[in-house]
């Protein structure tokens, strides 16, 4: 018995061994410690390959576990040393097939392993509409096997798809009813053209109706029956001139009769074969001694019949009614005598025209405008007399439509609203006047929106009237042909050592630091301890001056002048030419330091600060003989300084005072009578040695 066992296992091993070979779909786990790149999953392509890092694509389909690990582990020796815990494990096995023909998204899908037909075509995007259901195909290499995948639908019977293997090709073919040619249909296309059978037993709709077709013949339908199973007549049918062919014979059947009557006896009577035709309504030109014409952006304009009590609104409503790009406010009542009514229905209709309804008389016409098309390029079509204008930094500037009740902020609005650099605290309104003047009113617009106030305020428009909306100066560095609009009793200006000097747009809710913002602040060069400021007002100026070093320091904004329009800033610039400081704001350092010249200087410095600004002594300075000269009551005086005895003691009560226009001298070695002794002693001996050396 055992002999018989041993003998069955050694016949069905390669069974096994080639059921456990990998296939394209499964996923393998490659462990190697330490290495991140490993840590994910790889599968097998729809090819059977899989793609590893420092190795590249390798061919796993069709070989075992035991196989695929030793091939792997020669081709990562190249690139890892240590393989002593590589190993390879099948982490699951997956079904790779292929969906295609009339599915939404044909092509390879990846399933589990147990995975049926249904689930492949549901990963595939579900069927396509159109799709033939009862001749689905399986291609499995050279052999096709086709199945009723609707038989599975309405039974549920799982044996009726066939089990799927790796590599299959299921393709969904397409159903005949949809014909040669691709079009896009929803579930009712398909039977849209009629559903009758046998066509000698069919009844046909044909013409005016919304879905003609071939309908399959009832005893006890009618001609009704029929018209509405094909979907009823269109809006231009002439339902009074119908016709039912009956071998060869047409019976006419007036439609609007019987809707009228409800006779019965009116309907001919419908056989097998027959054919059913809705003719197109004439047209045909309306006229009697009761017509009233609609025309315009009405949905039914034409000529119709008025009654003894029919009003504007009866006709109207007759007319279908407005279209959304009907001019409600500017219908026309053209008189059968020539002349001309207006009437504003969407103002009578808000109870804000006192206007009465208009009488309509046989005759008549009525006229709906169309409204005036914000992006037509045409303007002609809004009469001069009923237009009103904006022009400027608005966001949609043109000529627009005007009516009673609008007012500035409604144009403005209309118009799109202004545009950012839009100076809306100028608004100009050009009004007309009789005898074809114009007056100029200005609006702040801006300090209405900020503040608030008396809506009665606001200036009127009327039709004709233009509102200008100017726009505020760009940097004149960047296009001086518009900052030339500016005019200069709204301008400030700033000049010197500022990153953009120029004129600005100024008011009075700005102030010093504002403007100087604008201007992008001082440069690295700037004099902020000497800013002048020019006030000109009424014909006179004044100059204040600003150290905006102090202001920074303590933050006091009470220094800050208070700066108008037409106002001049002048920021200089440090280290400039000496003649334009007053000898009075200076102190003078000469002789042996670095940077003689003239400084700036404050009762707050020291002759310390003075020196380390002119750079300090030089080496041959006397130190010990500093001269400090200065003026008291219009008299010279000098004192002596030692620098040396200071730097020993560092007593500051030995300092010298120093003020403004006072100079500080540094002697130098060169003018000390032993240097001179010495360098005359030199001279005398170089004389010497010469003499001696010429008289040899």
């Amino acid at each position: 018995m055992n002999y018989v066992l041993r003998i069955l296992c050694l016949l069905m091993l390669p069974l096994f061994a080639h059921a456990d070979n990998l296939r394209p779909g499964d996923r393998l786990q490659i462990k190697l410690p330490g290495e991140t790149a490993f840590e994910q999953s790889f599968q097998l392509d729809h090819d059977g390959m899989i793609t590893v890092p420092e190795v590249g694509s390798l061919q796993l389909s069709g070989q075992s576990l035991s196989q695929a690990k030793a091939l792997l582990k020669q081709k990562l020796s190249n690139a890892y040393k240590d393989l002593s815990k590589f190993d390879l494990v099948l982490q699951e096995r997956r079904l790779s097939v292929t969906v295609l023909g009339y599915v939404k998204q044909p092509g390879p899908v990846d399933l589990p392993v147990r995975a049926n037909v249904q689930m492949a075509i549901n990963s595939a995007g579900g069927l396509a509409q159109g799709a033939q259901l009862d001749k689905l195909q399986i291609r499995r290499a050279s052999k096709m096997i086709e199945f009723d995948y609707k038989h599975y639908l309405d039974s549920g019977n799982p044996s009726a798809l066939p089990a799927l293997q790796p590599m299959d090709v299921i393709f969904v073919p397409a159903s005949p009813l949809i014909g040669n040619v691709q079009v896009e249909f929803d579930a009712r296309t398909l039977t849209a053209s009629g559903d009758a059978g046998k066509d000698g037993e069919a009844v046909k709709v044909f013409g005016e109706v919304h879905r003609p077709g071939t309908f399959a013949y009832k005893s006890d339908a009618s001609v009704m029956d029929l018209i509405m199973r094909a979907g009823g007549v269109t809006r231009y049918a002439g339902i009074e001139q119908i016709r039912v062919i009956h071998n060869g014979q047409p019976f006419p059947f007036n439609m609007r009769e019987y809707l009228d009557t409800g006779n019965p006896a009116l309907m001919p009577k419908i056989h097998q074969g027959d054919v059913i035709f809705i003719p197109q309504a004439s047209e045909q030109v309306k006229s009697g001694a009761r017509t009233v014409y609609v025309m315009g952006e009405v949905f039914k304009p034409g000529a119709m019949e008025m009654g003894e009590d029919s009003g504007f609104y009866d006709l109207l409503a007759t007319a279908g009614g407005p279209t959304r790009f009907a001019e409600t406010r500017q219908i026309r009542i053209i008189r059968a005598n020539g002349s001309v009514q207006a009437f504003d229905l969407q103002g009578y209709v808000d109870g804000s025209s006192r206007r009465n309804m208009p009488k309509i008389e046989p005759g008549d016409a009525i006229l709906v405008p169309e409204k005036t098309d914000m992006n037509e390029k045409s303007w002609l079509k809004v009469h001069p007399n009923r237009a009103v204008r904006i022009i400027g930094a608005v966001n949609r500037p043109g000529r627009y439509e005007w009516a009673a009740e609008m007012s500035l902020m409604d144009l403005i609005a209309h118009a799109g609203g202004p545009i950012a650099s839009a100076d809306t605290a100028h608004l100009q309104i050009l009004q007309q006047r009789e005898g074809g003047h114009t007056e100029s009113v200005s609006f702040d617009l801006k300090a209405f929106l900020d503040n608030g106030g008396d809506i009665r305020k606001i200036p009127s428009i009327r039709a004709g009237d233009t509102v200008v909306v100017p726009e505020l100066p760009k940097d004149p560095n960047d296009n001086r042909s518009q900052w030339v609009r500016q005019s200069s009793d709204r301008s400030i200006y700033i000049f010197g050592e500022v990153g953009a000097p120029g004129r600005y747009a100024f008011n009075n809710e700005l102030n010093f630091l504002d403007i100087l913002s604008a201007a992008q602040g001082p440069t690295g060069l700037a004099d902020l301890s000497g800013v002048r400021i020019t006030h000109r007002r009424n014909g006179k100026t004044e100059v204040t001056h600003l150290n905006l070093h102090t202001y920074f320091q303590t933050g006091d904004e009470s220094m800050l002048p208070v700066v108008k329009n037409e106002d001049v800033i002048f920021i200089p610039k440090r280290d400039r030419e000496w003649l334009e400081r007053p000898k009075e704001t200076v102190v003078r350092v000469l002789g042996a330091v670095n940077r003689p010249g003239r400084y700036s200087f404050d009762t707050s410095m020291t002759v310390l600060d003075l020196l380390a600004e002119a750079g300090g002594p030089k080496n041959s300075a006397l130190q010990d003989r500093i001269m400090v000269i200065n003026r008291i009551d219009g008299e010279a005086h000098s004192r002596l300084f030692d620098l040396v005895d200071f730097a020993k003691s560092g007593d500051f009560s030995r300092l010298p005072v120093l003020r403004p226009g006072d100079t500080v001298y540094v002697p130098s070695k060169e003018q000390s009578s032993w240097y001179r002794f010495v360098t005359t002693l030199q001279e005398s001996l170089t004389i010497f040695s010469f003499a001696r050396l010429v008289g040899l």
